[in-house]
């Protein structure tokens, strides 16, 4: 059992992306044994929890990371970081463009995050933004699918332990919860892994689904606390488990039917947050750098 912070960066807002949107994730990770505190920021100063993080009893934090850029504070980036110092294990999970964008204080976990204000100048817009039914969402942006659909989950030979399921015939899980516009994630940094890519229904392109941090240490050697880089936190949203749980009011997107048509699909993804879970639990190896990149 994991003592779970479930926690997003913004105050309470029933008509926003505030915890209330993430109950069904909150459930099941309950259901598997975990003991899971779900919670908004308390005010936009300091938070009394995320800022002494790293000296409470929690071992994972999942934020949910759906602000505009002003999420986190400088004291709360810095205990989330002492957190993964100490071994905690952490996955964020962000969306288009700059929502999210508190992420980039978080060290190499910010690191793995792409957002339109910190990308180089050079980068091609046109290689990014997907989303081509919302003229005010700009990019990175990628087009996996409507809300309440599902997406197929690309893999390379090697399937990551975090895949693995017992419910599907190839022995992995193939099928994640689909979003218009995800964000981006890279694993061009060191100890980084691209788990899984989707593909674009508007271009084709591929984009990464989730990016993982693993035998990353600290500079006197002490292994550091796993973590996750999910593309968007629609991943894990109620609305998009199950579409009549309801989505804010600035939501203008019509939802699919995928989930409703065949809920199976969805009880084998709840196998990934399970794993998930498992994953950001066990202590991390030490390894060196270039074995980790190899």
């Amino acid at each position: 059992m994991a003592r779970i912070l479930l926690q997003t960066t913004i105050t309470e807002n029933l008509d926003d992306w505030d915890v209330t949107r993430f109950s069904l994730l909150a459930d099941e990770l309950r259901s598997a044994g975990h003991d899971v505190t779900a919670r908004n920021r308390a005010h936009a100063h300091d938070d009394p929890v995320l800022s002494r993080l790293d000296e409470l009893d929690f071992e994972q934090l999942w934020l949910m990371a759906v602000d505009v850029g002003t999420g986190l504070t400088a004291a709360e980036c810095a205990a989330i970081l002492r957190f993964r110092e100490n071994g905690g294990g952490v996955l964020t999970a962000r969306d288009h463009q700059d929502l999210g964008s508190c992420l980039l204080g978080l060290g190499s976990l910010g690191a793995v995050n792409q957002f339109h204000g910190s990308l180089d100048a050079g980068v091609d817009p046109a290689t990014m933004c997907d989303d081509q039914d919302n003229p005010d969402i700009s990019w990175p942006n990628y087009h996996s699918g409507a809300n309440g659909d599902y997406q197929p989950v690309l893999v390379n030979d090697h399937v990551h332990e975090l895949l693995r399921t017992d419910r599907t015939a190839s022995g992995r899980i193939e099928w994640f919860p689909a979003h218009p516009h995800e964000g981006a994630v890279s694993a061009d940094t060191p100890f980084a892994e691209v788990l899984a890519q989707g593909r674009s229904t508007s271009t084709g392109r591929h984009f990464n689904l989730a990016v993982l941090l693993d035998g990353e240490t600290t500079d006197d050697g002490t292994p550091m606390g796993r973590a996750v880089a999910e593309s968007t936190f629609h991943h894990f949203a109620d609305y998009n488990w199950d579409v009549d749980h309801g989505a804010p009011s600035f939501v203008t997107e019509l939802p699919g039917s995928g989930m409703k048509a065949d809920p199976q699909h969805l009880e084998v993804f709840k196998d990934y947050v399970r794993n998930l879970a498992s994953w950001l639990q066990s202590a991390p190896v030490a390894m060196p750098e270039r074995l980790a990149r190899a």
